[in-house]
């Protein structure tokens, strides 16, 4: 209690007797105005992440012109320098002093400016051909890192906004609901814009080579090269959008949240990386939950990095595939107040079976009937509803796993950023390897860039990869999650002992 006493005597003007506003405050108690700010503050994230997760392969392959084997290469290593990143990160924020802007802002505010530059340079073609390459794996990298600046801080700032866990899972929700948003938005703005200036298919009939690769012939470049050069001014403004709507959401989280500093928390020597690592990666509750999210994610995953293509081609709807992708994001935002109520009301284990496993009918559906538009819209609303649960499930689950880990070792702190860093390794990693791996298919498929159609190899391709392979990723991370050991009655335990040291203080006071 002694340092909630003197954070709130701070705030207070060194008073012995600080403001039953300051205490409250410090116990947990936050306005809907914190909880909108804080939630804005995700949306970033979200905004980039569904216009590279949606658009960046057919981006590269379709107007950038990569070759498919080194588009793999951009995306697997782009996301697996994100993921080493993300725990070298979460260890510097664990490492970080206190400023007068908190402990988490810093990383935030400083990282913005360079992140939007960086990702606004990802949606340019460089004139010179042998540039390509290496062009688009320099900023994909150098953007993955500056983001992950802002979002592991960003993610452990839900351990510092309140005490209360019904506060933190209120602002979760908040948060959840502004991040589908944001993936709205993103689809949005990058589907809306580009799709008005979509990027032309060569006619041609498909032929396979000695070597087993597919050409064109009869097709006429010449016709559509100004076409391409409007497809990439397209993307150009959508990236400056987004890069803008990017720093106006970090002010408002800058501007909008108190960041507190420990209440009601012990000060103890910061861990060391490898300290930390083991302590966390020992965590059995930890692991499981991270197991178990990491094969729903990839699941998901694989769906978003491949449901253009899949509409584009395989369903032939090239011309509305935009429309289809916003369908599955608004679908997801009105779906998240409905999650929150379900959880609170059945368990967040029971939200994640149910709440998963929607999906699963409909990947299966959208393989198995003939192409049909008005069944696409249908698909993708009910996809939508289950991809609204793995946005908000994972990150309200974490907090459970943090204050249980907290009961479990009450003498360790400083570790919030650790918990959280390392989930998003995991997934990013296991997210780089799936994208290398769909798009190395794609290329053995032979895929066949900027083609009007595509060989029967490469839509059979693209089926496995938006329905088989994410239901059983699916099915097996339900099965992780039945070891899970955490549930409303440990839970309740667990909050019941991080509040202790805030009833004391409302004793005190």
């Amino acid at each position: 209690s002694t340092n909630c006493m003197n954070t709130c005597q701070t705030c207070s003007g060194g008073s012995l007797q600080p403001s039953m506003k300051c205490v409250l405050l410090c116990i947990g108690r936050l306005s809907v105005c914190s909880k909108l700010c804080y939630a804005i503050g995700g949306a970033p994230y979200q905004i980039t992440g569904s216009a590279l997760g949606f658009f960046l392969q057919i981006y590269l392959l379709d107007v950038a012109q990569l070759d498919t084997f080194y588009a793999s290469i951009i995306l697997f290593v782009g996301r697996a320098w994100d993921a080493v990143t993300d725990p070298t990160v979460g260890f510097l924020v664990s490492r970080s002093r206190w400023t007068r802007c908190g402990r988490m802002m810093p990383w935030i505010l400083i990282s913005t400016p360079f992140a939007v530059l960086t990702y606004f340079l990802i949606w340019y073609v460089p004139s010179v051909e042998q540039w390509k390459v290496l062009w688009y794996l320099i900023f994909y990298c150098l953007f993955q890192s500056l983001q992950t600046c802002f979002h592991v801080p960003y993610s452990a700032l839900t351990m510092f906004i309140s005490m209360d866990q019904k506060e933190r899972d209120s602002a979760t929700a908040y948060r959840m609901t502004a991040e589908v948003l944001g993936s709205v938005v993103g689809t949005a703005i990058q589907g809306q814009i580009v799709g008005g200036a979509i990027t032309p298919c060569l006619p041609g009939n498909l032929e396979v080579l000695d070597n087993g690769n597919t050409t064109l012939l009869g097709s006429d470049v010449n016709i559509s090269h100004i076409s391409l050069d409007e497809t990439k001014q397209a993307y150009l403004i959508a990236s400056a959008v987004i890069c803008v709507i990017y720093v106006l959401c970090a002010a408002v989280l800058f501007l909008g949240v108190r960041e507190q500093e420990g209440c009601g928390r012990l000060k103890t020597e910061p861990m060391s990386f490898f300290e930390g690592m083991r302590m966390v990666m020992g965590y059995g509750p930890y692991v499981k939950l991270v197991m178990g999210f990491l094969f729903t994610s990839l699941a998901f995953m694989l769906l978003e990095g491949n449901f253009a293509l899949f509409i584009s081609y395989t369903m032939g709807f090239r011309n509305d595939f935009q429309n289809i992708l916003l369908v599955i994001m608004l679908s997801g935002t009105l779906s998240i107040p409905f999650w929150q109520w379900f959880l609170t009301r059945f368990g967040k284990k029971t939200a994640v079976y149910i709440g998963i496993t929607w999906a699963v009918p409909f990947m299966i559906l959208i393989v198995c009937i003939e192409s049909s538009l008005i069944v696409a819209y249908v698909v993708s609303v009910a996809a939508g509803v289950s991809v609204a649960a793995a946005f908000l499930l994972p990150w309200s689950m974490l907090p459970d796993v943090v204050d249980d880990f907290k009961v479990k070792n009450p003498d360790s702190s400083g570790h919030e950023a650790i918990f959280y860093s390392f989930y998003v390794f995991f997934t990013k990693f296991a997210s780089g390897i799936s994208l290398g791996i769909s798009t190395l298919s794609l290329d053995f498929a032979g895929y066949v860039t900027r083609g009007c159609s595509q060989p029967d190899a490469v839509n059979l391709t693209l089926k496995v990869l938006v329905s088989a392979a994410p239901v059983v990723l699916i099915f097996l991370g339900l099965l992780i999650f039945k070891t899970y050991p955490i549930d409303e009655e440990r839970r309740q335990v667990s909050n019941q002992d991080s509040d202790t040291e805030s009833t004391e203080l409302g004793s005190v006071v």
